[in-house]
């Protein structure tokens, strides 16, 4: 199912760089897994490799309009989809009177 989703995401990624070139495009599927790469002529780039048991590691880039250079690369397994990149939000830090409850709790926990 992934797979399916990656080819069609890659397919919009095309139709909406419709002017650029296409440099090198690589879609390899056997028995043991997959290679995929994209390239375009406009600094877009695409790549990921999936193994028979439904792993994937992948990367995508590009430009953004204001010039910056946006690099995304992620893992998907039995853990879920799991981003990194330095653009993605974080989450706030805990408050430090949190951590210290949880520590307390951990510390007495309930007799029940």
């Amino acid at each position: 199912m992934f797979k399916i989703l990656l080819v069609c995401a890659l397919a919009a990624l095309v139709a909406a760089n419709e002017n650029a070139e296409v440099k090198e495009l690589v879609n390899d599927v056997n028995a043991d897994g997959f290679v995929s790469k994209l390239a375009l002529d406009n600094g877009v780039v695409s790549s990921a490799t999936g193994d028979v048991h439904g792993n994937i590691d992948g990367v995508f880039e590009w430009i953004s309009p204001e010039g910056e250079h946006v690099r995304v690369s992620y893992k998907a397994d039995e853990n879920g989809y799991q981003p990194q990149s330095d653009l993605l939000p974080t989450p706030p830090p805990v408050p430090e009177a949190i951590l210290k409850a949880i520590a307390y709790i951990q510390a007495h926990p309930s007799k029940e």
